[in-house]
Formats: C-alpha cells, sequence, structure tokens
C-alpha cells in the first residue's frame, strides 16, 4: 500500500509517499531521492514499487523547491538542502512504528546518487548506502558530464548567471529558472546518441515519464551553489558501512562513480549493467530493472537484514 506524507526539513514542509508492506511488524526501511529536475512519481516510484514488494518500507519525496514540497525560489537546486531533505527523511522514518530505525538505507539516482551519499557521510543512522546512475553534479559543472573537461567559460558564465539572478531577485526583478534539458526533439537531436542529454530528453519530455510538477528546468541561483559542492569529498566518512553503485557500461557519466568508488573505503562496490545507458537505469526499462532490483534487494538484504517476505 502506499500514502501520501509530509514531514518538515529546514523549516519546510516536504511532500512524499510511503511504500508499505501489507505485514504490520518493523521493517527495513530505504530512502529514494530523485534526479535533479525530477520529482518521486518518476523513477523513485518505479523503484519503490519493486522494492516494497520485496518487504521494504521505502519512501519517495519531492527536494524542498521542487514538485509538491515548499520552498522559494521554485526550482532551486541546493546540494545542502537535498542533503538535510534526506537526514530528515530518515528521522521521519524512526518515528514509524512499522520501521525499524536500526535498518534504514538510502538509495540516490542521479543527481541523489552524490546527494545520498553526502548525507550518509555525517548520518550514521544510514546504515547502507546505494546509487544508480551517480552524478556529482558540481564535477559535471566544473569539468562536463563524462569529466573530461570542458571550457573553463562554460562555468564563468553560469556562475555569472546566478550572481545576476541574485541582484535581479534583490531588486524585486523576476528570474525565470533556464532548461537544464533539451525542451524539444530537434534540440535533443543536436546531443549524441545515447548521451545522457538525449535520453533524458526523451525520458522527461514526452509521455515516457513526464510529470507536470517536473518541468525540465533549474533555478539560476543553483548554479554557484554547485560550482563549489563536491559530494565525495569526504566519501570515505561512510565506511564501515557500505557503499554500493550502480551504472551502466554505455553511460557517459559511469566515470562519477568510478571517482567516488576510487575515493570511497570499504565496504565498496562497483556494480556494472552491461549495455545500459545513463538512463536506461531510471526504472522504466523492463529488460535492466530486474537486474537493478536483485542487486538492490541483495545488497540491502545483506547490510540492513532481509525482511518477512
Amino acid at each position: 500500500m502506499k500514502q501520501s506524507v509530509t514531514f518538515c526539513s529546514q523549516g519546510l514542509n516536504v511532500a512524499g509517499v510511503l511504500f508499505t508492506p501489507k505485514t504490520g511488524e518493523p521493517h527495513p526501511a530505504i530512502v529514494i531521492g530523485h534526479p535533479v529536475t525530477s520529482v518521486k512519481e518518476q523513477s523513485p516510484s518505479i523503484y519503490a514499487r519493486s522494492l516494497v514488494e520485496k518487504g521494504f518500507v521505502v519512501l519517495v519525496f519531492d527536494a524542498t523547491y521542487q514538485g509538491e514540497s515548499e520552498g522559494e525560489p521554485r526550482l532551486l537546486e541546493d546540494p545542502i538542502a537535498r542533503s538535510e531533505n534526506i537526514k530528515d527523511a530518515v528521522s521521519f522514518l524512526t518515528t514509524r512504528d512499522d520501521v525499524d530505525p536500526e535498518r534504514i538505507g538510502a538509495l540516490g539516482i542521479c543527481g541523489s546518487g552524490a546527494y545520498v551519499p553526502f548525507a550518509a557521510q555525517t548520518d550514521r543512522r544510514i546504515k547502507a548506502v546505494a546509487t544508480i546512475s551517480a552524478v556529482n553534479f558540481g564535477d559535471m559543472l566544473r569539468e562536463g558530464a563524462d569529466l573530461g573537461g570542458q571550457d573553463p567559460a562554460i562555468l564563468a558564465g553560469q556562475v555569472a548567471l546566478s550572481n545576476q539572478a541574485r541582484t535581479d531577485a534583490a531588486n524585486g526583478r523576476t528570474v525565470e529558472p533556464l532548461p537544464l534539458l533539451p525542451m524539444s526533439e530537434e534540440e535533443a537531436e543536436q546531443t549524441p546518441g545515447r548521451s545522457m542529454m538525449r535520453e533524458a530528453y526523451d525520458f522527461y519530455r514526452t509521455p515516457r515519464c513526464m510529470h507536470p510538477n517536473a518541468p525540465s528546468k533549474i533555478a539560476v541561483q543553483s548554479f554557484d551553489l554547485l560550482a563549489q559542492w563536491d559530494g565525495w569529498e569526504f566519501i570515505t566518512d561512510i565506511s564501515p558501512r557500505p557503499l554500493l553503485m550502480i551504472a551502466g557500461t554505455a553511460a557517459e557519466t559511469g566515470v562519477h562513480s568510478e571517482r567516488a568508488i576510487e575515493r570511497a573505503a570499504e565496504p565498496k562496490e562497483l556494480f556494472w549493467v552491461e549495455g545500459a545507458s545513463h538512463v536506461d537505469l531510471y526504472g522504466d526499462r523492463e529488460q535492466f530493472r530486474p537486474i537493478v532490483v536483485d542487486k538492490l534487494t541483495e545488497f540491502f538484504d545483506q547490510y540492513l537484514g532481509a525482511p518477512a517476505r
């Protein structure tokens, strides 16, 4: 079963959906964080529906400033707030009679694949950390999606826009969010085939998984927040709790998971899904989702304790 829930994070109401197994005894639980520009009804709910069938309580939610959650400016991507949202989601789960507070894990998808490990570095209530198609957005802005380097003028321009947006907002002027993804098929076709941007258009901007609360835009003020943030800086602090990172062999963003795993301490694992791109692992591809769900179930069973099935 599932129910709408709310909890507070940094003084703002967060909208979530709680998926619970049919049996009533305390269960292990998993918090799922959504990708950048996404909402809880998309990838997080796809995986939640699979994981609740495995006996886990699963909480998905909209980050503050996004979706149905409170916060202004709308569509702000604040990595510190995102981390706090995850920690406050864990706090919410500890209040539930159907959750074992000593058996809570967290899963981050795409951008949350860096926010979740970042939160877990200091929130040791998170007993197991997993990611799917992780992207460290700070690294992406600084170095490009594939971390292959980019013209420094790109980041300089983004920071300049962010600075100007702060000035405009302070002076009462409207600051419109910017598209972060291709907004038309024509724009998508200008990006490399099977790239994150090309396939993100297909996932988010077509009936495949479009949602009215996910306009594929970002508040301009986000850029300077993200540019100075690194989700992996203290990633060794997750240890001795386990870290699992899942990525597709055809994803240009796989290098983000490789970098994180290289820096992390044991126990850690990078699990490759053969032939999958970045967006292929968002959950709606039938040839890939069972592979990911089986791996996540094995991981959370081992480190949170297998729930009754």
